[in-house]
């Protein structure tokens, strides 16, 4: 039995897919000085507790919703185990070991999976047109791993660099986790958003993530210092929860009830974007030419795959 709620039209599907990872990529930026000044379990368990005090509504059934069935049960934990639960510990913890930048080179690599794992799973067509928009995705990526910054040569900037970089490689295997785990979170909402409507899945997920991360979160709590925590930092913990838990998750599990999945995931290239942007704007990394010119591509692949195909043409 499938929900009989309106999809949105494409147009707002595809601006509904784009708001929302650009405000991920936006919170995955920002939350570098939230994982120094609060442990990554307490911050994750602070988040969903904010998420679930913002959306108890959203947790009522509508009318024209059938019953849940054991497997799409199921598939909801599974979506909050991979999509909140591992996913921020593995970006969490990701992003205190390398870069904004770096994250938002590897989160590139998000439309490829996406449209490997809805292939398996979903058994969605891969059209021409979607495959090249992931393969210019793809091709940013490479471009980038030709375009690292020159460590310091000298000082205590130098020591600190040589230290960011042999913990790099961990913090860039833990987002490349992430990058799975968000990919099969794009897949699993495919399937959940023909039975169930987006403001409930989004509420229920939250409320998973909440308890799985209840245990470590209280452990962390355990003799922290709220009350050296900067006001700013509060406010920016408050954002972050309601971007995390709330709009970007509503924002995807609209556009997908309109967008297949393998399509929906070359939006993501939108993450690393954004991630960057902030990366650069707010926390004072750096850009090279080479790293813009494989933005372009990204978003070249977006537009690629948004563009209305010879059928639609006719139809309007």
């Amino acid at each position: 039995m499938t929900l009989k709620s309106a999809a949105p039209p494409l147009w707002l599907a595809y601006l509904y897919l784009a708001l929302s990872m650009t405000l991920v990529g936006s919170y995955v930026g920002l939350s570098k000085p939230l994982v120094a000044a609060l442990p990554v379990f307490l911050l994750a368990w602070l988040r969903f507790g904010i998420g679930a005090l913002a959306m108890p509504h959203w947790l009522i059934k509508p009318a024209n919703e059938p019953p849940m069935s054991r497997s799409t049960r199921g598939l909801i934990f599974l979506e909050s185990f991979l999509g909140n639960f591992l996913f921020t510990i593995c970006m969490l913890f990701g992003v205190s070991m390398t870069t904004a930048v770096s994250a938002g080179v590897i989160l590139a690599g998000i439309p490829a999976m996406v449209a490997l794992l809805s292939w398996v799973f979903l058994r969605e067509r891969i059209t021409r047109r979607v495959a090249l928009a992931i393969a210019l995705a793809a091709l940013g990526i490479g471009l980038f791993s030709f375009a690292k910054s020159a460590l310091p040569a000298h000082g205590t900037q130098a020591l600190a660099a040589d230290l960011s970089h042999k913990t790099s490689w961990l913090g860039n295997l833990l987002v490349f986790g992430a990058v799975v785990c968000e990919a099969a979170y794009a897949v699993i909402g495919k399937k959940l958003t023909g039975t169930v409507s987006p403001k409930r899945i989004t509420a229920l997920i939250n409320l998973w993530g909440f308890a799985l991360m209840t245990p470590l979160g209280l452990y962390a709590a355990r003799g922290f210092d709220f009350a050296g925590v900067a006001t700013p930092m509060w406010l920016l913990l408050v954002f972050y929860a309601l971007a995390a838990s709330v709009w970007t998750v509503w924002l995807w599990m609209s556009g997908l009830k309109t967008v297949p999945a393998a399509k929906a995931g070359v939006f993501t290239v939108m993450l690393p974007i954004s991630a960057a942007a902030v990366g650069v704007l707010v926390l004072g990394e750096t850009l090279t030419g080479l790293q813009l010119l494989a933005f372009g591509l990204c978003l070249g692949g977006v537009v690629l795959a948004t563009l209305p195909t010879r059928a639609q043409a006719r139809r309007a």
